[in-house]
């Protein structure tokens, strides 16, 4: 333990295969605050951003994603699709390591195998270990839970897939698809979860659980910028301040070196109503932004067999569309969101995917005498108001009720109900509520992860179909996508199913959100990517 407390305080020597000479020369430790916590860091249990971008330094996949979201390699050098799309062969590195921990034989981490990823891949499907990422591994071949893994060779590594689908690379990319040796998982147990060892460019040092979390430089590492080994950095160093303007403070002054997203509490002080940086900070800290991989939108339930469906004004197209055209998007972000992303004037699909198409929102942009003329088309109006309730959290209440004030000035009666996010989420995923606010991230980047969201046999509680939309055609589309290999004809049959979703308006798009990343200005290399991962290999601490 002393070892432990001299490591996170003592200035060392920073270790540099560059001689680049703007290298600060004391320890390079990267230190940011995580106000949501760390429940676990075990990747099989990595769900949420927190756990995932702690996972992201200390373990490693078969391949992984670069800036662009494209698939490159990682443990895995190359791999091969077969014709009929659902055999992938992945040929290994032959220098990776996982970091040295107790749990070995001789105390030094091994080199990896292709047995490892069959041990690591069955362990998350096994029902006993109960992994949120259990979904991952859907669509491979299996018979009564055994599923179709299998390493040959110490090199060579095999999934078979029940049918072909594309965007498979793209999961192996996510962070419950790292590899973990069992030895550690043997010796630690339920306690792996705050006992890591993997092959990541950090490797663990200390937790003190809700107080602070150290992750050391992995001398080991087998990745290359340059012919400079990775990682950079020393060090990154978490804390878990829960207050976000107690954070904020920490990083105006300094003593945090990363902020990514921004908190109402602070950002009239920080950004203009345009979304820029304000004069007053531009040349202290950086300032990244781009679109994010995630939906904002509003949910209509549309399910026959539901009572509070079969009565709600909802059930006519028209009152969905007239929803749509009835609220100024534009004005919108940029009295509430100080621009923060765009407004929803596509479809399901986000900006940041190449499948994005603003044609596919039919033009929902603001008008009121449109969304009148639907209400009145379906017999509604001043006189006899459509009535709906809008079940939210407190989080999103402002921007509902800017749409409550705007959507009753055309005919609308609209009432907001506030829940806490934990009975929002379970109301939603029990078909219970008839209007509700939602959020979509994007679990791999791929399309096909908003329109799953609308596939008939993905109804909720089993599925993500929340607002139980049906529709043979849809069906028909995304069951063609699936075995789609030709790239620009997938993405048509997504931008069609898009526009039919649009079409039928089970939704209402708010607006696709921004990745805003600020850090100071001795901070090089941090870089940004559309899903908001956080990967600090290449990051620089320069003077």
């Amino acid at each position: 333990m002393n070892k432990v407390w001299i490591f996170s305080i003592s200035i060392i020597v920073l270790f540099s295969c560059s001689s680049d000479p703007n290298l600060v020369s004391e320890k390079s430790i990267f230190r940011y605050n995580e106000a949501a916590g760390i429940s676990s860091l075990d990747p099989a249990f990595a769900k949420d951003l927190s756990n995932i971008w702690a996972c992201n330094q200390l373990f490693n996949g078969l391949v992984q994603l670069n800036n662009n979201l494209e698939v490159i390699p990682c443990i895995a050098k190359s791999w091969s699709i077969s014709a009929d799309g659902k055999k992938y062969t992945f040929i290994l590195r032959d220098d990776v390591f996982f970091h040295d921990d107790q749990s070995f034989e001789d105390g030094k981490g091994r080199p990896v195998i292709a047995s490892d990823f069959l041990y690591s891949f069955n362990r998350i499907v096994d029902s006993e270990l109960a992994s949120p990422g259990l979904w991952v591994f859907n669509v491979v071949e299996n018979e009564n839970a055994n599923y179709v893994f299998e390493a040959p060779n110490d090199s060579t590594f095999i999934v078979k897939l029940e049918k072909p689908f594309t965007p498979f690379l793209g999961i192996l990319a996510m962070k419950y698809c790292s590899v973990v040796p069992h030895e550690a998982v043997k010796q630690y147990g339920s306690d792996f979860r705050k006992n890591p060892v993997g092959t990541g460019p950090f490797k663990f040092q200390l937790w003190k659980e809700s107080k602070k979390l150290v992750l050391r430089r992995n001398e080991s590492y087998f990745e290359f910028d340059n012919g400079n080994q990775l990682p950079y950095l020393d060090a990154v160093s978490i804390s878990f301040l829960i207050d976000k303007q107690s954070a904020f403070l920490q990083f105006i002054q300094g003593k945090l070196d990363f902020m990514s997203g921004i908190d109402a509490s602070y950002k009239d002080e920080l950004l203009t109503k345009d979304g820029k940086l304000k004069s007053k900070y531009i040349g202290k800290i950086n300032l990244e932004s781009q679109p994010y991989l995630n939906t904002e939108y509003l949910g209509i339930l549309l399910d026959d067999s539901k009572e509070i469906f079969k009565n709600s004004p909802l059930r006519f197209k028209e009152i969905r569309q007239a929803i749509n055209y009835g609220f100024d998007r534009e004005k919108m972000m940029k009295h509430l969101r100080n621009n923060i992303g765009e407004p929803g004037l596509g479809g399901i699909i986000p900006m940041g995917l190449p499948s994005y198409s603003e044609a596919n929102g039919r033009g929902y942009s603001y008008n009121q005498d449109k969304a009148r003329q639907l209400i009145e088309s379906v017999g509604y109006g001043f006189e006899n108001p459509p009535e709906i309730t809008l079940v939210t959290n407190s989080e999103y209440l402002d921007l509902c009720k800017y749409i409550q004030h705007q959507l009753n000035e055309i005919g609308f009666e609209i009432s907001i109900e506030v829940n806490p996010p934990a009975a929002l989420r379970e109301l939603k995923a029990q078909a219970k509520l008839n209007f509700f606010r939602a959020s979509w991230i994007a679990d791999y980047p791929d399309a096909e992860n908003y329109l799953s969201m609308f596939y008939t046999r993905n109804f909720c509680p089993d599925g993500p179909n929340y607002t139980h939309f049906s529709n043979a055609r849809f069906d028909q589309m995304y069951e063609q996508s699936l075995q789609e290999v030709d790239i620009e004809k997938r993405y048509q049959l997504y931008r069609e199913m898009d526009k039919l979703i649009m079409d039928e308006a089970p939704v209402v798009i708010l607006y696709y959100d921004q990745v805003l990343r600020f850090s100071q200005k001795n901070i090089e290399g941090l870089g940004s990517n559309a899903i908001n991962l956080l990967d600090l290999k290449r990051v620089r601490k320069t003077n």
